[in-house]
């Protein structure tokens, strides 16, 4: 995309507190707005609309950066890879799905920061499955369930229970735990001097808005799940699929009475389109499922 250049860059030199009052200068976009530049793009590939579609994201972005600021990496760095998460949102929107740009780019944001604090930390590289990531992000918040939280091996039962709960091996746990206790780079590091009353950065780790694990987990999922709908959308025909998007896909539903003066039908007629169109959808969406292994055949 060639507008990337032209963004804002947040960077030691400049300060983070500069950078923010100076993405606050572009305008919040309203829903037609949005829409109209989402298809100059997709259909004419219109620079120009994709900067201001991604201008427009940069505070998303930037909140959703400050989330991870507990794991010990540069902020500036941490917003750069936020926005370039927020780029690729933009490159793969789809304008007629109806969704907002804004819910479809959180996963995207998430999915790039993740996978940029995945690749800082030696503790975890990027060939380690989804439970070992998740058991990374989560870790700590399952030892302070338990209140295990000192320091040092685990005890038999807690490994056990934190093992069961995150869906990883004992093994796992306790080379995690060891991992995190110390070697590479110590999450007991404490941060701050004596007199700002020091910490462990470890207790910074928790991000108390965001569930990173989870969300995770969800934005691979809901990437798989939009897929499915996407190729499922195939057996509507155009006036089901627009029915089916105006009245379930969006944030605000079009009322039944505003698409009966559409298509000069009743609104019980459209109500009975509504519901065929979605039986339809979810009939196929579960054939594509079982077609690529993602439900168990009956």
């Amino acid at each position: 995309m060639s507008s990337y250049a032209n963004l804002p860059a947040p960077s030691p030199e400049q300060g983070l507190n500069r950078y923010l009052q100076e993405i606050r200068k572009f305008p919040m976009l309203e829903p037609e707005e949005e829409y109209m530049l989402a298809k100059s793009w997709v259909d004419h590939e219109d620079s120009a609309a994709a900067h201001k579609l991604v201008t427009s994201h940069l505070r998303l972005a930037a909140k959703i950066a400050m989330g991870y600021r507990g794991y010990g990496l540069p902020q500036a760095e941490v917003i750069s890879e936020a926005n370039v998460g927020l780029m690729q949102a933009v490159k793969k929107f789809d304008p007629e799905k109806g969704f907002r740009l804004a819910t479809y780019a959180m996963w995207w944001i998430r999915a790039s920061i993740q996978e940029y604090v995945l690749r800082s930390w030696s503790m975890v590289k990027l060939g380690t499955t989804s439970a070992q990531k998740k058991l990374f992000f989560n870790l700590r918040k399952a030892k302070a369930r338990i209140g295990a939280l000192e320091d040092g091996d685990l005890r038999p039962e807690n490994v056990a229970r934190i093992a069961n709960d995150l869906g990883v091996t004992e093994d796992e746990v306790i080379s995690m735990n060891r991992r995190m206790s110390g070697g590479d780079a110590s999450l007991n590091a404490m941060v701050g001097s004596e007199d700002d009353s020091a910490t462990q950065w470890q207790d910074w780790l928790e991000d108390e808005d965001a569930d990173q694990a989870g969300d995770y987990e969800k934005r691979d999922e809901m990437q798989q799940r939009l897929a499915l709908m996407e190729e499922a959308m195939s057996v509507l025909n155009d006036r089901e699929r627009d029915i089916l998007t105006q009245r379930r896909l969006q944030e605000s539903a079009v009322t039944l009475e505003d698409l009966s003066g559409v298509y000069n039908v009743s609104r019980e007629r459209i109500r009975q389109i509504e519901v065929r169109a979605f039986e339809k959808l979810q009939k196929k969406m579960r054939e594509l499922a079982r077609e690529q292994g993602m439900l168990a055949t009956a």
